[in-house]
């Protein structure tokens, strides 16, 4: 007796359909399964075998082949128990409807279903091929999320029942305009943030272009609080980026009855002993990273230069590309990484040096020392490099230019230029200023003789490099959009260079 599933397996963030196929023939008594399965998968059977056992269903005396195709395709997980428990089941004399199904989950061996990451994608698959999505009941308001079909189930006899029509039940239904309507709450607002204007207004732009940003400055004059604020003033995510950030996050496990569904755009903050493993994704089963759990969002890295080198370095790929690829012995897997990169540092080792309140005890040698362990060609993919000073008295005091900078306001600017990007761009394949490509500078960053000349002169007297160069186009073309100028002119171009040069010869 043959009889065919269809169960589906996670390749990065998308999902790939696995046909389950369960044949009987004449033979010693056996169950083997083949078709690439590693692992857990490999592990299915038996764990099938037992549920069926304390179920009271009986294998019949045949040599039984659980065949998992395609089979070029590794297969990981516990995810297919569910199907090749129904399949043995079926081949043993159950009589059920399967057809127009897929079955995902993982079994203990008394039969109860337990949850398995990657459903999200998995349901947007089933939803794709029309497909109803049975699950655990741990995974069906994630399975529900997707659009799909889902009915949730506590143990496989309740499985068996409901597919052989002695059990009714309805599939899950979830009010995702509830969930997406407390998309935009936050704690944080820019108007706690006492004076530094110059600061926020970089955030501003680098909020509005979606720029990398690194922020300088001694202890204690707010660059974590302009960092950790930043997700307060990003555009909306639309529906696309939401269902992108979710897949990621179902993959990786990190989605839970409080955030059934990424509606606000992540904000990352490794800690500085991270390897680089755990910044770029990797693991026996190349889990994604920081880079790409910071995708469509912010991945700040405060204490900039204590990371390791080599954990920095791992950056400038999915910096410039936008993905970055994990190959292991396992799997080969390529993860989206399109992130704003957010940095924080001291500018010495005592974090003194230019202040106007203490005096720096560090030596030239030990500062410039500090300085290296950030490269030139990382800090020269950094957009926009501000440094932030102490602020005074009258500074902190005057309420006036905080309410300024309120969140809410800044927002409504990012918005407004996030149109203006999503118009310009429509026919391409990105959504930023940040993101152009030298065929886009062309486009729609033409200077006139005067913002030439004086682009020509900065690049002389700083030494930028052809990067910078663009970078510098980028910004002014960010800063033209907030001021509604559908040319960029030379004091945008001012403004764009002052973002490039940073405060701290010795």
């Amino acid at each position: 007796m043959f009889v065919k599933l269809k169960s589906a397996l996670v390749v990065g963030i998308d999902a790939k359909l696995v046909d389950v196929e369960v044949d009987s023939a004449r033979g010693l008594p056996s169950v083997s399964v083949i078709g690439l399965a590693q692992g857990a998968a490999k592990e299915s059977k038996d764990r099938a075998i037992h549920t069926l056992s304390n179920n009271s269903v009986k294998l019949p005396p045949r040599k039984i082949t659980i065949n998992l195709a395609p089979a070029d395709i590794k297969k990981q997980g516990s995810s297919f128990d569910l199907p090749i428990a129904l399949g043995l089941a079926r081949i043993s004399g159950v009589k059920m409807i399967t057809d127009g199904y897929l079955f995902v989950s993982e079994l203990s061996l008394d039969g109860k279903l337990r949850s398995v990451n990657g459903i999200f994608p998995i349901g947007v698959f089933a939803k794709q091929n029309n497909l109803k999505l049975v699950v655990s009941k741990e995974n069906e308001k994630e399975g529900a999320l997707s659009g799909a079909e889902t009915y949730g189930f506590e143990d496989f006899l309740e499985v068996v029942n409901f597919l052989s029509g002695k059990l009714e039940k309805n599939p899950y239904v979830l009010d995702i305009g509830r969930i997406q309507n407390n998309r935009n709450s936050y704690d944080v607002d820019f108007s706690d943030i006492k004076g530094q204007v110059k600061a926020k207004r970089a955030a501003l732009i680098a909020a509005c272009g979606f720029h990398n940003m690194l922020l300088v400055g001694p202890p204690g004059v707010g660059k974590s609080m302009i960092a950790k604020r930043l997700p307060t003033i990003l555009s909306s995510m639309d529906e696309s980026e939401m269902l992108e950030t979710t897949k990621i996050y179902s993959v990786a496990g990190m989605l839970n009855d409080e955030h059934p569904i990424i509606t606000q755009r992540p904000f990352r903050s490794p800690h500085s002993t991270s390897s680089d493993v755990s910044m770029i994704g990797g693991g026996i089963n190349a889990s994604p990273g920081e880079v790409t759990l910071a995708h469509n969002g912010i991945l700040f890295l405060d204490e900039f230069p204590e990371f390791k080198r080599n954990v920095l370095e791992v950056l400038r790929q999915p910096m410039e590309d936008g993905y970055i690829t994990v190959s292991r012995a396992s799997a080969k897997i390529t993860y989206p990484s399109k992130f704003m990169l957010v940095a924080a540092m001291n500018p010495c080792k005592c974090g003194y040096y230019g202040s106007k309140k203490k005096e720096c005890s560090c030596t030239i040698a030990q500062i410039k020392q500090y300085r290296s362990k950030v490269s030139g060609p990382i800090l020269d993919r950094i957009d926009i490099q501000v440094n932030v000073y102490e602020v005074d008295y009258e500074e902190m005091i005057n309420d006036e230019i905080s309410d300024s900078f309120s969140s809410n306001r800044m927002k409504e600017i990012v918005e407004s230029v996030y149109d203006i990007q999503k118009k310009r761009f429509r026919t391409d394949n990105i959504s930023y200023n940040a993101q152009m490509s030298e065929k886009h500078l062309r486009l729609y960053c033409k200077l006139d003789k005067a913002s030439n000349e004086f682009l020509k002169l900065a690049m002389e007297r700083f030494g930028f490099s052809a990067r910078s160069y663009s970078k510098i186009l980028k910004i002014a073309r960010t800063i033209a959009d907030i001021e509604k100028s559908e040319t960029v002119k030379p004091s945008h171009i001012k403004e764009a260079i002052s973002y490039r040069v940073l405060d701290w010869d010795v």
